[in-house]
């Protein structure tokens, strides 16, 4: 495995760029690679190592690097402009195939990143109810504004600070941290401020502590709650749309949110976002009611033009795709924790339809704190290793794997392999 090139580029970039990375997300230690290009289920670092792929952007790449529908249609959008500053028939068609076939959502505002997703989806819940407060969970992750930086999944939990600096007391007071999983402590919290939560927003998988599933019933039983003391139930799939089902976690788990974050997928890996819901909230959004939000790049044509060649893929194909999909995902499990028992090193595995991660514990993990119990060390011990064997996952316990459409067999076989030796050698 050589190293020199993405060396040398990482003493450069750690002059220029807080370490040297644009995103924490990306950094290990001693350094990350750097990629050359990515083609299909394969990245290719600037020293020609190849390694399959299953870190995927972090969620976008549903249908793998590069995928050509995607880059066809961009192409072609891009003699026609980039960026107009009105509306595009484009913008509609997305629109339409968002409320099509996202459940809960009957009118959609194209944002750019997820965090901003959350951040108006917040503000439009707090808007429609006229309360402040609002409840997450333990680990979930739902961007980088300061009302959800707060016990925080991802890179937050990776680097020690669940609650970041420059975050002031006063904007979290009206932030209450629940455990996930655990539908007592809801219900103590709303009976201790009724009347005054305007939404519950919640991962339907947790996605950014590991993969963490929701127990049977538990989203049930939020919608219930919910419902009952008029609190918005806003499902934050920036992860889970389009990637469980075509409709999403809420497709999956038959439950209708009032309100719904989207992102990643719906680009095919050009940034695009979007919220949505309810009609009576989203009316009440600029420029129809007093509920502001902006964006110059919202509905982006190049993001819109990747999102529509996206999804129009997933729609012609979703009888097959997801089964296919689920397939790959139940096979990398199954082999995943079956290496580990052989190995005798105690491991959970958990995931669902094209997600996975395995935690180096003896505790089942369902919820942030026994996601912490897993060792960490040995997790990035692991991640180095199936490197070294050029296989490519996210480097950090609390990130999740994917799957994607452009993987072979032949990939995941090459995968059993790499990890059977990188567990072995732990």
């Amino acid at each position: 495995m050589s190293e020199s090139n993405s060396k040398i580029l990482y003493e450069k970039a750690k002059k220029l760029m807080p370490g040297g990375v644009t995103s924490p997300v990306r950094a290990f230690k001693p350094y990350p690679f750097f990629t050359s290009h990515a083609k299909g289920s394969k990245l290719y670092d600037a020293d020609g190592n190849v390694y399959i792929d299953y870190c995927l952007a972090y969620g976008p790449l549903l249908l793998g690097h590069a995928n050509s529908k995607i880059i066809e249609a961009v192409k072609e959008q891009l003699e026609k402009g980039t960026l107009y500053g009105t509306p595009t028939d484009a913008e509609v068609r997305l629109a339409e195939l968002v409320t099509s076939r996202i459940p809960c959502i009957e009118m959609v505002r194209l944002v750019n990143t997820g965090t901003e997703a959350t951040m108006h989806a917040i503000r439009a819940a707090r808007g429609y109810t006229g309360r402040n407060k609002i409840v997450k969970f333990e680990g979930c992750y739902h961007g980088a504004h300061d009302y959800v930086l707060v016990k925080a999944g991802s890179g937050a939990t990776t680097f020690g600070a669940p609650t970041s600096l420059g975050v002031p007391e006063d904007t979290t007071k009206n932030t209450i941290v629940l455990p996930f999983n655990n539908i007592e402590a809801l219900e103590k919290a709303i009976d201790q401020n009724r009347d005054e939560i305007a939404a519950v927003i919640v991962e339907p998988v947790v996605g950014n502590a590991g993969v963490i599933l929701p127990k049977d019933g538990y989203l049930q039983t939020i919608r219930k709650i919910t419902e009952e003391e008029g609190i918005v139930l806003i499902f934050d799939e920036v992860i889970t749309g389009f990637r469980l089902a075509l409709g999403g976690a809420q497709e999956y788990f038959d439950i209708v949110p009032d309100m719904t974050t989207l992102g990643k997928i719906m680009g095919g890996g050009f940034p695009i976002a979007a919220f949505g819901g309810r009609q009576e909230i989203m009316e009440l959004i600029s420029p129809l009611g007093k509920i502001y939000q902006a964006s110059t790049f919202g509905g982006n044509p190049i993001s819109v033009t990747a999102g529509l060649a996206t999804l129009n893929v997933l729609v012609k194909n979703q009888n097959i795709l997801y089964k296919h999909l689920e397939q790959m995902g139940n096979k990398i499990r199954k082999g995943l924790l079956d290496i580990a028992k052989d190995a005798k090193i105690p491991a959970e595995v958990n995931g669902v339809a094209s997600m996975f991660q395995i935690f180096f514990t003896d505790q089942q993990v369902i919820d942030y704190v026994t996601a912490k119990s897993s060792d960490t060390a040995k997790f990035m011990r692991y991640q180095r290793a199936l490197m070294k064997k050029g296989v490519f996952i996210p480097p950090s316990q609390f990130e999740t794997c994917f799957v994607s459409t452009a993987h072979t067999d032949d990939d995941v076989t090459k995968t059993w392999e790499a990890m059977d030796a990188a567990i072995k050698a732990l």
